[in-house]
């Protein structure tokens, strides 16, 4: 499980907290997270982005947001608290599609992650 922490601390994941929330077992976390790729939430987030739909970009943020802090994707929460909380204000932002590029950065980092797991445990 050493290869384990050292994968997750590459990353940025806290290997001792993420487990503790799974009980510590760890092939309960490798199946959840390997549903990570999954959720639409990051399709949904920029769609609505897109259309300028402030209500549904900020209910697509704020359960991705709630994904990655429950499987301990620290980097990829915080990316995504960065637009979470203006949208939860409903502010009018010049700045939500460069916001969004890098939650779409952080997430492919992510995914990487997961693809890492993968490699040394089938998930």
């Amino acid at each position: 499980m050493d290869n384990f922490k050292e994968i997750f601390a590459t990353y940025g994941v806290d290997y001792d907290a993420t487990l503790r929330r799974f009980a510590g077992n760890m092939a309960l976390y490798l199946r959840v997270l390997g549903m990570l790729p999954n959720d639409k939430s990051l399709e949904k987030l920029g769609a609505a982005i897109d259309s300028g739909d402030l209500d549904n970009a900020f209910e697509a943020a704020h359960t991705l947001k709630g994904v990655a802090g429950n499987l301990g994707l620290t980097p990829l929460c915080e990316a995504v608290h960065t637009i979470v909380e203006p949208l939860r204000a409903r502010e009018k932002r010049s700045d939500y599609v460069e916001l969004y590029t890098a939650v779409q950065a952080e997430y492919q980092k992510a995914e990487a992650f997961v693809e890492t797991l993968k490699s040394i445990h089938q998930i």
